[in-house]
């Protein structure tokens, strides 16, 4: 695991806070390297599958040529929803690393865990917390700045 991916993911949930969009970012890392960025566009595109997640899968699938990503890695600044945990079993990707836990819908422990071995026919490896406060402070002033602006209106 590295931080500096963690990093980058960060940077990718900021982007989606400058549009109003809830800040969760993702990079998929292939081989050292960083070969696909999201973050979420839900409010932006009105489509509930424009998660960071599933837009960086999207993007790593392009680059390589495949459905499968092999010798592949995730950082995403939030735990996984059903949708995504379901996306990263399904892509084959090893190892996710994220960083907030999600108490309301994370699938990777939180309040289910998805990716328990031997549940499906792919196995992930997942560590929870890496950067915790730094990706649970980018979702804290969001929202705590969102109800500031409802207030004012």
């Amino acid at each position: 695991m590295d931080e500096k991916f963690m990093r980058e993911a960060l940077k990718q949930a900021k982007k989606a806070a400058a549009i109003g969009e809830t800040p969760v970012g993702a990079v998929i890392v292939h081989e050292g390297k960083i070969i696909a960025r999201g973050y979420n566009k839900r409010e932006t595109k009105k489509n509930a599958l424009m998660h960071a997640e599933i837009l960086a899968i999207d993007k790593a699938c392009k680059k390589l040529g495949g459905w499968r990503l092999p010798r592949c890695d995730m950082y995403v600044t939030l735990e996984p929803c059903p949708m995504c945990a379901g996306a990263i079993i399904n892509s084959r990707i090893d190892n996710i690393y994220f960083g907030a836990y999600d108490k309301k819908s994370g699938c990777a422990g939180s309040n289910i865990n998805l990716f328990e071995s031997g549940l499906f026919n792919y196995d992930v490896n997942v560590q929870g917390g890496v950067m915790e406060c730094e990706c649970a402070k980018v979702l804290t002033e969001f929202f705590k700045e969102l109800r500031k602006k409802k207030k004012r209106s």
